[in-house]
Formats: structure tokens, sequence, C-alpha cells
């Protein structure tokens, strides 16, 4: 099963994504954390993330590029979090894949569900503030855009997550 979620900042999207994962049962639990490290403010993020999963039972691991190379256990539960942070590390970081980030990550997603029993994957959604932005943020937008198109063709469901209340979009019970 591959199920896509998404939401704004401080939607309750992680929260949700891991209660997820948690309802499928005592199986192998992999947390895949996207989130480079560059700053005191992506750090705080990291912790706040980990001391959420405490006691869960998740594996960590940090992938933030070449998801395509990674092996994991087959059967698995595996949470991905987060798309936008994978992408923009495929864009900008030196070892990214640069203008074939959509392909490098499609295929890393593909890759991911090939060998996951069910694979979750957290997603923003950063495409309705109307702020105009510069040329590399717009081309950010677009890859991220149509990376998280594909993505929902092929999920099982997909859910966007407001204010903490999980909306069923595809897949599920429509609240």
């Amino acid at each position: 099963m591959l199920h896509l979620i998404t939401g704004g900042s401080g939607s309750g999207k992680s929260r949700y994504a891991e209660e997820q994962i948690l309802k499928l049962g005592p199986g192998r639990r992999i947390y895949v954390a996207t989130m480079y490290p560059y700053d005191e403010e992506s750090l705080r993020r990291i912790d706040r993330h980990r001391a959420m999963r405490a006691e869960k039972n998740f594996e960590t691991v940090e992938c933030y590029e070449s998801l395509s190379s990674r092996e994991f256990p087959e059967g698995a539960n595996i949470l991905l979090e987060c798309m936008s942070n994978l992408v923009a590390n495929e864009m900008f970081r030196p070892e990214g894949a640069g203008i074939h980030t959509v392909e490098a990550v499609l295929k890393g997603i593909w890759h991911l569900r090939e060998q996951a029993e069910n694979l979750v994957i957290v997603t923003n959604e950063i495409f309705s503030d109307g702020t105009e932005y510069g040329n590399s943020t717009r081309l950010y937008q677009e890859y991220l855009g149509t990376i998280n198109q594909e993505v929902a063709l092929w999920a099982d469901r997909v859910t966007e997550v407001v204010y903490g209340i999980p909306i069923s979009l595809k897949g599920g019970k429509r609240a």
C-alpha cells in the first residue's frame, strides 16, 4: 500500500503519518529522514520529530538524496518524511540530481515501494500562498508539484491534513 499525506506547515501531517504506520501493526518500521541538518532551526525540527516518534519502534535511516541507491528490508513499513526536503536536497545539494530531480525522486519512490510492505510519504502543500517567488523557488515548486501529482496517481490512498483533521482525497473514507 502506498499512502501519500499532504498538508501545510504545522498541519499535523507528520503525527497523522506516524499513526498510519502504527495502525499497520507490529512489523518492522523504518523512518526515512530526508531533512539535511544545515542550521540550528533544522536541528530543532529534527529533534522535535525524533521526540514525536520516541518509543514507537522506528528505525531511523537518514537519506538526503539518491533514494534509489538505498536498500531497505523487504516487507517493512516505511515512512518517508518528507518529500519536500528530498526534492530540495536533490535540486540544491552538490550530491543531488540537479536538473534530473524529478526523475531521480520518482525512481527512488518506486524503488522504495518495491521493497516496502507499506509506504507512507509525507509531502507539503506549498502552492497556495499567492506569493511570487524567484526562478529557483518556482522551479522547486514545479518539480515538487510534478512529483506529488505522479505519486498521487500511484498511491492507493491520498490524504490532506488540515488543522489536524485528515481529509481523504483518494482511497479512504471521505470525511
